[in-house]
């Protein structure tokens, strides 16, 4: 079952605050992405991932992975805003996932084992 959580107003000195960290259009975009209810925190069995709904894709997000990249993405922008030419910190996609986490704004989506298997089988395949 879906259920949306607490949702929070982001005021305009943290809109301020993300645009000293991040371009306003990186940081715009994410929070469309929150405010439209585009980001479904998929509950596994013994983690989790989110996908964001982009505007011509479905994007799987990691967050708090171990070692040097903390994040990653599925998003061509990421493979080259972030990996490649590293002008980026984050892609929208994954500051969608971090901001939405901490606003309490993402949709719970519980996955089984069975689920996950096929979300990994359909990635790689």
């Amino acid at each position: 079952m879906w259920h949306l959580l607490i949702q929070y107003v982001v005021t305009d000195q943290s809109l301020l605050n993300l645009q000293s960290v991040f371009p306003r259009s990186l940081a715009l975009a994410a929070l469309d992405l929150v405010d439209r209810g585009n980001v479904l925190k998929c509950i596994g069995p013994a983690q989790h991932h989110y996908n964001v709904l982009g505007s011509t894709a479905t994007h799987r997000v990691f967050l708090n992975m171990p070692g040097p990249m903390p994040a990653y993405c599925t998003c061509p922008a990421f493979a080259y805003l972030v990996l490649s030419s590293e002008s980026y910190l984050m892609c929208k996609h994954v500051l969608a996932a971090r901001l939405a986490d901490q606003m309490g704004r993402c949709v719970d989506q519980p996955v089984n084992s069975d689920e996950l298997a096929s979300i990994i089988m359909q990635e790689y395949s």
